[in-house]
């Protein structure tokens, strides 16, 4: 059991929590945002982050402060937290990023989790290999091996109350994500991120990055706490909190005020293309596009990033409410239709809705079908599953709508896309109060085919009869041919 994180909500593989920091002596509410901080460069203060925009973790680079002479003496002297004046929790990254840029580093696991220790970080990391994207699985595999040996040396290594990591690795192969967490799972390690898929997002291969994350969640325990390591655009926050990501991090925020790029929940725009600014945040309500292209780099960038910051912590605000009201599909149904492998990446998702439906409550409010990818949510697999387990009369009269015409049949249940069958007791309740469009895409009705198939094939005994409004024949193909065919759109003599 991991004793410092806890669920509060969830909603699909999304949830709401709280990880007890004892180091910071805090509490992190989560989904969270580690804004990274680069103790060489002061884009927007620590301190800010805090009291401005509400940060309660950040990350910095533990390799940087111990790699820069002047930095290394102060965080040993006065600790990181007096360094970067930030009064909430801490985390450090150990120098991996830099090993999978410039292929060495000269700490060790042993040497960088002690300096860790002793500059007075909450969450530290150790030295992992960040294995990219698309490499041949014999160095997958033999560097995985890697990692978790340096993650069972990390656990001999007193670190009191500051919490440590076990990065994520194995590549673009599902199956090696999936042993990496399950190794992860096992050890005393307390924040379990997802690492090297940055190259993934970078390419906007958000597919596979959902079939990466979805792998290793299958490894790890309902009660860890997962960081999805570089994960920092807004845009892709209700993906990766779909699946089950409790904590982002990066420095999108400042690299993108520095190239003068304008963040929004569904996308990037550069400053040169906006004749006004389509955000209602401070910076936008005090500066016209004009008005801050004429400010100094210096200024400029300081604004952006401060716009960026307030749309990205706003983004996970949403998330966070959409997730009490049920609603978080729905909003990621919206943001998938930003960019195609956006909508890729949620079809993705949406593929191991069994997986989602395990973590996604039975009752919410409103079920709103809102695209032909809703006919693929958890939801309607749950009703599909339970199908199964039902009692049926010996005679069953299927029907969308009113039982008109079902006299001589034991019983009358209703067919709704994309749910399937049910009995008309059910009516009022979850999900079949759903919000569904009058015209029924063929999705949906499909998905209600399926779901007569469960259910006739779960019950043989049952004579079932189905009366549909017009379902074209390819539709009516996925029913079994011992169930009856009326349809209602056809006059009867």
């Amino acid at each position: 059991m991991r004793e410092h994180f806890e669920v509060r909500d969830t909603d699909a593989g999304g949830r709401i929590g709280t990880l007890t920091v004892p180091r910071a002596e805090t509490t992190v509410e989560t989904p969270a945002l580690l804004p990274v901080i680069n103790p060489n460069i002061d884009t927007i203060s620590p301190r800010r982050l805090a009291e401005e925009f509400g940060a309660e973790i950040l990350i910095t680079n533990s390799y940087i402060v111990h790699s820069t002479d002047r930095l290394r003496e102060q965080a040993l002297e006065d600790g990181l937290h007096e360094l970067l004046d930030f009064p909430g929790a801490i985390m450090t990254d150990s120098g991996s990023f830099q090993l999978s840029e410039y292929g060495e580093i000269d700490v060790t696991t042993e040497e960088i989790l002690e300096f860790q220790y002793e500059i007075g970080s909450d969450i530290a990391t150790p030295v992992d290999i960040p294995t990219p994207p698309d490499v041949s699985r014999e160095r997958a595999e033999t560097e995985l091996e890697t990692t978790q040996e340096r993650l069972e040396v990390a656990e001999d290594i007193e670190t009191g109350e500051m919490l440590t990591t076990a990065p994520i690795q194995g590549s673009t192969y599902p199956e090696l994500r999936e042993k990496a967490a399950r190794h992860a799972t096992a050890t005393s390690h307390d924040v379990l991120p997802v690492g090297a898929v940055v190259p993934l997002m970078n390419d906007y291969r958000y597919a596979e990055m959902v079939d990466v994350v979805a792998a290793a969640k299958r490894g790890l325990g309902a009660d860890a706490p997962v960081h999805l390591f570089g994960a920092g655009h807004p845009m892709m926050f209700a993906l990766g909190v779909a699946l089950g990501c409790d904590l982002f991090d990066s420095a999108a925020y400042a690299l993108y005020a520095r190239d003068d790029r304008y963040l929004t929940e569904s996308g990037t725009r550069h400053l040169e293309d906006l004749e006004y600014l389509p955000c209602s945040c401070p910076v936008c309500t005090t500066h016209t596009p004009d008005e801050l292209r004429a400010l100094s780099d210096d200024e400029r960038e300081k604004e952006l990033a401060a716009h960026n910051l307030h749309v990205t912590f706003a983004e996970l605000r949403r998330i966070k409410q959409a997730i009490r009201a049920g609603r978080l599909l729905e909003l990621l149904d919206q943001r998938a239709r930003a960019h195609p492998t956006m909508l890729e990446g949620y079809r993705t998702l949406l593929e191991y809705a069994t997986q989602l439906e395990r973590t996604d409550p039975v009752s919410k409010g409103t079920f709103f079908y809102t695209s032909h990818e809703s006919a693929r949510r958890p939801e309607v697999v749950r009703h599909h599953q339970r199908l199964e387990r039902l009692s049926t009369p010996e005679t069953l009269f299927l029907t969308e709508g009113q039982p008109a015409g079902s006299d001589e049949f034991d019983a009358s249940w209703r067919v709704e896309p994309p749910f399937g069958p049910f009995p008309r007791a059910l009516s009022k309740s979850y999900p079949f109060t759903a919000e569904l469009p009058d015209r029924t895409d063929r999705t949906a009705l499909e998905a209600a085919a399926e779901g007569v198939r469960r259910l006739v094939e779960a019950h043989p005994e049952s004579d079932v009869t189905l009366g549909h409004r017009g379902w074209p024949r390819g539709v009516l193909e996925i029913v079994p041919p011992s169930v009856s065919l009326v349809d209602l759109t056809v006059p009867t003599q």
